[in-house]
């Protein structure tokens, strides 16, 4: 049973945002910094609870890069995909993360409806005013990559929500100083905890499917088995698996049943480089196999 495989390397998304998670970080720790540092001065809890927030979310930019770096590293023996799956792995944890402080956000809003505080002065609002910008610096550096990498996705997902509730911070505060609607500020927290929710949970389902080696989004399959089926000299296709070998890479792994004997020589390049071309599909792996092969024990139709 001739068979055969093809590899494209790719390059891994997160290798093109060195710069990017670089700039990340120091600009979110150094405000982390700043953030503390007033918190303590002003005696403001708020900014101190928001300082270890930016903090955890400095901690899943780090997450994050390092697992685009480790996905990069060669295979081995022993792992024979690298590790690639690392960077499904850091996505699934950032959607984690995200819900984890969603929910501390939506328990201190619905706490402060019961026990309403005006936000403590000028100081919190300026440095809130300076984590907007920070924060929508840090996202815009992740914006375009983010559709195609659920690794950046969870980058940008978490300093997206950070901007959105610094903002929030600085349009209710500004509000509450001048008009006293105290109420303002759990509302606004609770409004941008559900918007922030709507993406996160995106990721989350994506990267559970990923893990579990589901089609990844996007995949066409069941173009994938017309094209097969319609081959010329294939009667039959069995034992399609189509998985994320990272989060930019998929793999295909397939049965081919032949009806003739003479299969060319470009018959099995051919059907990879289509299947790379139309399908994106980087590493897919096909077993050829005869009408007498009729015995093949992945052929449940024929085994049951």
């Amino acid at each position: 049973m001739p068979h055969t495989h093809e590899h494209h390397h790719h390059d891994h998304q997160v290798g093109n945002y060195t710069v990017a998670f670089a700039v990340g970080v120091i600009l979110n720790a150094g405000f982390v910094a700043i953030e503390a540092g007033y918190g303590i001065a002003s005696g403001s809890l708020a900014l101190m609870a928001d300082a270890g927030h930016n903090l955890s979310d400095v901690l899943g930019l780090l997450l994050a890069w390092v697992a685009g770096k480790l996905a990069t590293k060669s295979a081995t023996e022993k792992r024979t995909y690298g590790f690639r799956k690392v960077t499904i792995m850091a996505s699934l944890v950032s959607a984690v993360f995200l819900l984890v402080a969603l929910g501390g956000i939506a328990w201190e809003a619905v706490n402060r409806f019961y026990d309403p505080r005006p936000v403590e002065g000028m100081t919190v609002i300026t440095v809130a005013a300076i984590g907007v910008v920070i924060n929508t610096i840090t996202a815009l550096l992740f914006m375009s990559g983010q559709k195609r990498d659920l690794n950046i996705r969870g980058a940008f997902l978490h300093m997206a929500a950070d901007a959105g509730v610094s903002l929030g911070v600085v349009v209710a505060g500004i509000i509450i100083m001048y008009k006293g609607w105290l109420l303002l500020d759990p509302l606004t927290s609770l409004f941008i905890a559900v918007v922030i929710l709507v993406g996160t949970w995106s990721l989350l389902r994506d990267s559970l499917d990923l893990a579990l080696d589901s089609v990844p989004e996007g995949v066409d399959i069941t173009g994938i088995k017309k094209y097969l089926t319609g081959l010329e000299n294939v009667s039959q296709i069995h034992d399609l698996h189509i998985w994320a070998m990272s989060t930019t890479e998929v793999a295909l792994s397939v049965h081919l049943e032949t009806n003739d004997d003479a299969v060319g020589k470009g018959f099995l390049p051919e059907i990879q480089r289509q299947l790379h071309d139309r399908f994106n599909i980087g590493h897919s792996t096909i077993q050829i196999e005869r009408p007498e092969d009729s015995q093949c024990l992945l052929n449940k139709q024929r085994c049951i």
